[in-house]
């Protein structure tokens, strides 16, 4: 590796380093504060929400990771070609591959990078995160019920808790249930305390009343009890059936989708699309970088800098994730689309190693030399 490579080399990793970190913090903070209020309105600590938003993270950094190395690369580059450093490489006879080796090393590792993440950690993380909001919303011994308050820990279902003793029992619970369309029902009891069991949480009242209200007639009865039980797994609706979706399911599982009883064939051609999207995202890396290193390493230099042609790389790249969008939704419908999602991912970087290989297409910066250096 020569040094040159090596000092565009530090620059690129340092800054993709540094700006997929700023990238990836600033979206982590507005994404995460959607579920700032979710994780209030369950009672639960700050941790609950720090490792809620923080299992989104691979996902972010996989999205990131090639955006941040294009906008690296074209800022590197550019610096280099206004301090003439590029001038003076070019001048001592390194080839435009030799200048571009550094950017294309960077995106290769930039690309295994993100076959990691989308092929492993981005599956794993991601099922977490739904296996954790799943059973913050539908068991309620994951809740901290509140005293003095209302806690709605679902819809239409609120429970309010006025203390608890020192042992941990609840003491003066009220639990109003609206869910039935037929009748509501509402439950006071003196204590109880809440337990689980294979179908979720349960509490346990003891000296109490349940009144149950019927819908239409207003018909009211009354039950008096020394101790009670009411399953909530039994109240929330669906939380037995967690349906899986398409990314947190394995990439080989994705691939091999077929219809069957619980898959349609629409489901198994959008899964097997989004399998072949795994494959193809991390290829944006060294695309983009491609793209940055044909613009800013063809062009002849400029005293008047080299704004038109960042803006005609920013412009190439906005137009190859379109249609890389529009690829991928067109392989979620019909398969015989998924080529072109290939097609997409890889023209850039066909094109963009020809255009740097290419014998005889030299950059007009190579006639700018010092003077009494040699042009042989």
């Amino acid at each position: 590796m020569s040094g040159i490579t090596r000092y565009i080399l530090r620059q690129i990793a340092a800054g993709t380093v540094l700006v997929s970190l700023a990238l990836a913090g600033v979206v982590w903070l507005t994404q995460s504060l959607q579920f700032l209020q979710f994780i209030i309105n369950k009672g639960l600590a700050i941790a609950a929400w720090l490792k809620l938003t923080m299992l989104l993270l691979p996902w972010f950094l996989s999205v990131i990771l090639p955006a941040a190395l294009f906008l690296v690369t074209i800022f590197v580059y550019n610096k280099l070609i206004v301090d003439r450093e590029l001038v003076v490489a070019q001048a001592a006879g390194i080839s435009r591959i030799g200048l571009a080796q550094a950017a294309l090393m960077s995106g290769l590792a930039v690309m295994a990078t993100g076959y990691v993440l989308t092929l492993f950690v981005v599956p794993n993380a991601f099922q977490s995160f739904r296996e954790l909001q799943w059973s913050i919303r539908s068991d309620v011994s994951q809740i901290m019920l509140r005293d003095g308050s209302f806690n709605q820990i679902a819809k239409d279902l609120t429970v309010y808790v006025k203390g608890r003793s020192k042992n941990g029992e609840l003491l003066g619970v009220l639990i109003h249930d609206t869910r039935s369309p037929q009748n509501s029902l509402t439950i006071m009891a003196e204590r109880g305390a809440l337990g689980s069991t294979d179908r979720g949480a349960r509490v346990l009242l003891f000296n109490g009343s349940r009144q149950s209200l019927e819908q239409g007639t207003g018909n009211l009865s009354v039950l008096y009890f020394d101790s009670y039980t009411l399953d909530f797994g039994q109240l929330e609706s669906g939380a037995d059936d967690r349906y899986a979706s398409n990314r947190e399911r394995t990439t080989w599982e994705l691939l091999g989708a077929e219809p069957n009883e619980t898959t349609s064939a629409r489901i198994a051609t959008r899964m097997r699309a989004e399998g072949h999207q795994r494959l193809v995202e991390p290829l944006n890396a060294v695309g983009f970088a491609c793209v940055a290193l044909v613009f800013l390493l063809t062009g002849g230099f400029s005293r008047r800098g080299q704004t038109g042609r960042i803006i005609g790389a920013i412009g190439t790249v906005v137009m190859l994730q379109a249609g890389a969008l529009g690829a991928a939704n067109l392989a979620g419908k019909e398969s015989i689309y998924t080529p072109l999602m290939y097609v997409v991912a890889l023209l850039p970087i066909a094109c963009g190693m020809y255009i740097i290989l290419k014998p005889g297409w030299r950059s007009p910066d190579r006639r700018i030399v010092p003077v009494g250096a040699s042009t042989a």
